[in-house]
């Protein structure tokens, strides 16, 4: 019985093994082999968790075609996401973890500024690229380090305001704007450079006010706005705080036309702020609606494909976490394969190395350079406003 037994126990531990080697040789070339990590450091919960789930959608489409590509030399990328909950001192203990144990070789952020912002001094210290899809402060890629491991595939905060003032100029002939501003590292941004492109325009302005982001009357700010005698107002905020704002005019009665940065994007603004959220336009860098590209489109029917509950373009919202994220996973592979390692110093000279890319957004030229971190201009932005749902492009 005992060497029934033990025969019945080996041929037992011969068909797992043979299965489990079966298994193995069926694995393709990049399967078997050891993963590239890539970590995202976002906000996956909370008022911001719409654009961490757009961020790592688009991380996720990109990751499954360079992988049904070959993966990257020869090895398959593989995401390690933590939630920051918006919270920068959250965001660099899961930025220390992700490099000192996850092992990633590269770090993509989310949506806030400040967690950015705190993120980027490990990056630079601990020598791992660094790539903002969505983050827009100024001083994310223009930090002054002299050894500069952080890019991104974003808006910046700078040539944004830039946009605001000649859009408000344009199209509704403000003469003197004000702005009310998230009392932030983003919002600080913003006043730096609303008042350098007013500045740079020729423009009076009627005041720049601030608001905490739980503030949810900003009818004293917009009050005072109002009696200086501003004819439009740029907003800079979040999802919440912007509808807030956008209902705080409405108690006022106050029709003034109002541009803002590409914040009130991030979630469901529209039913947030009620009917006047149609009135605010917002910078963006890429939207689905009205866009017949080829790769519009197959990225669409990828994400329809992989994601069943999105029925119409109301459900891909907010597009531009999408997008830049997409196009910056595509761009760190094509750094990677450039470096031909993934070791922190060369990886972030293959940046450098990038050849063309036809991305998402736009077909890219030598994204990167050494004094160049950001690869989207100003004519990458369009103008944008929510109609039923959907995020509909207002300019190009």
């Amino acid at each position: 019985m005992l060497h029934r037994l033990n025969a019945a126990g080996s041929l037992t531990r011969r068909l797992v093994l043979g299965t489990l080697l079966a298994g193995f040789a069926s694995l393709t070339p990049v399967q078997a082999a050891e993963p590239i990590r890539i970590g995202l450091v976002t906000a996956l919960s909370g008022q911001s968790a719409k654009s961490g789930e757009a961020i790592s959608r688009g991380i996720g489409l990109a990751m499954e075609e360079i992988n049904r590509g070959g993966g990257v030399l020869g090895r398959p990328l593989e995401l390690v996401a933590r939630d920051d909950e918006a919270n920068p001192s959250k965001g660099v203990l899961a930025a220390r973890e992700l490099i000192q144990r996850a092992g990633v070789v590269a770090l993509i952020g989310g949506l806030d500024t400040p967690v950015s912002m705190a993120i980027v001094p490990i990056a630079n210290q601990m020598k791992v690229p660094f790539v903002g899809p969505w983050a827009a402060g100024t001083g994310i890629t223009r930090n002054g380090a002299a050894d500069n491991y952080v890019f991104r595939v974003s808006a910046v905060d700078a040539l944004v305001d830039e946009a605001l003032v000649a859009y408000a100029v344009k199209t509704y002939g403000a003469k003197k704007p004000g702005a009310i501003l998230v009392n932030n590292a983003w919002g600080e941004s913003n006043q730096q450079g609303i008042v350098a492109a007013l500045k740079a325009a020729g423009l009076p302005s009627a005041g720049i006010e601030k608001y905490e982001a739980n503030d949810i009357d900003m009818v004293p700010q917009l009050s005072r706005l109002r009696e200086a005698g501003a004819d439009a107002l740029f907003l800079v905020g979040n999802v919440g705080p912007s509808a807030q704002v956008v209902k705080s005019l409405d108690r006022m009665g106050w029709t003034v036309p109002v541009i803002s940065h590409w914040g009130p994007a991030g979630g469901r603004f529209d039913e947030l702020a009620g009917p006047g959220a149609a009135r605010v336009h917002f910078v963006q860098t890429f939207t689905f609606a009205g866009n017949d590209s080829p790769k519009a489109k197959a990225v669409l029917d990828a994400l329809k494909a992989k994601y069943p509950a999105i029925k119409s373009m109301a459900d891909v919202t907010p597009a531009v976490g999408i997008a830049n994220a997409y196009d910056a996973t595509h761009l760190i592979a094509l750094a990677i394969q450039a470096a031909g390692a993934t070791e922190g110093p060369k990886l972030r000279d293959g940046f450098y190395k990038i050849p063309a890319y036809a991305g998402l957004i736009k077909t890219y030229e030598a994204p990167f350079a050494p004094d160049r971190h950001d690869a989207l201009k100003p004519d990458d932005y369009i103008f944008a406003s929510f109609r039923n749902g959907e995020i509909v492009a207002v300019s190009k």
